[in-house]
């Protein structure tokens, strides 16, 4: 394998196609592109200045790395890329790109960033920034920090544990979605999303848990809650009490006290879902 130690590369496309290659300390500066269909790469302590570092790569690790604003759209239609240790300070990272693996990533500005990739794993990441991981599938994560609205926008077989998440319309138009042991703050949560689990997670949202077709929580609470499982069908298990509920379509709520449950029998059948108070 070819190395390259303590070297600036400059220029539009400065080592285009590289191939079984290893940067070490390396700065790619003014020029964009520097990498384009790169394969097998490893590069560690590596800075990035300028725009589109590694698009159409194949099989890249970038460790203790250093993406710079200016180098956005970094990492667009790549295959079996990990980044680990890395900041990443540029929008618009990662788009149409499969078996990505991120860890111990912070993403300082996120917007649209993990757009329409497939096999992602997240791990020990801070996002923030606007739809972050819009229309991805079979995503696994473990330890994010995400602030900033719209996230998972379309996601399907999506996997959240151990994470927090201060993001407005979370995980809208989402299929087989799996959420456990996390903290989740925003408004209209999950709204038009399809077989939605929530385990032992605190949610605040106004609105939350609307128009969603098999919503299942266990072990949850929900604080400042309100209007919630609007035209959704439920079944929901909530340690403590919801501060609203209103119309939802069917199913069974079980929680300690609802201060306001709100049916209206021209929008739907209030027999189609129980309700029971459990102190």
């Amino acid at each position: 394998m070819q190395k390259f130690v303590e070297q600036k590369f400059i220029g539009e496309r400065a080592m285009f196609g590289a191939k079984d290659a290893e940067f070490e300390r390396c700065g790619f500066a003014a020029g964009e592109s520097p990498l384009k269909h790169g394969q097998n790469l490893c590069l560690k302590n590596c800075t990035f200045e300028w725009k589109y570092p590694l698009w159409y790569t194949k099989n890249v690790a970038v460790e203790d790395g250093f993406l710079m604003q200016m180098a956005r759209a970094g990492i667009w239609y790549a295959q079996e890329v990990s980044f680990k240790d890395t900041l990443i300070q540029a929008p618009k990272s990662f788009r149409r790109c499969q078996n990505v693996r991120l860890e111990n990533v912070n993403l300082t500005q996120a917007e649209e960033t993990l757009w329409s990739c497939e096999d992602v794993e997240i791990k020990n990441v801070c996002a923030r920034g606007d739809y972050f991981a819009m229309n991805c599938k079979n995503v696994r994560v473990y330890g994010l920090n995400l602030d900033g609205n719209y996230g998972f926008d379309g996601c399907k077989n999506l996997l959240v544990e151990d994470s927090k998440l201060l993001s407005k319309d979370a995980f809208w138009n989402c299929e087989n979605v799996t959420v456990r042991n996390s903290f989740i703050s925003g408004e209209y949560l999950a709204w038009n999303s399809k077989n939605v689990t929530f385990e032992n997670c605190v949610i605040e949202s106004l609105q939350g848990l609307c128009y969603v077709q098999n919503l299942v929580m266990r072990g949850c609470q929900t604080i400042d809650t309100t209007l919630a499982f609007e035209y959704s069908s439920v079944d929901v298990e909530i340690l403590g009490g919801i501060a609203s509920v209103k119309n939802p379509l069917s199913g069974v709520i079980k929680a300690s006290e609802i201060s306001e449950i709100i049916m209206d029998e021209e929008c739907v059948d209030p027999v189609a879902t129980r309700i029971i108070l459990e102190k």
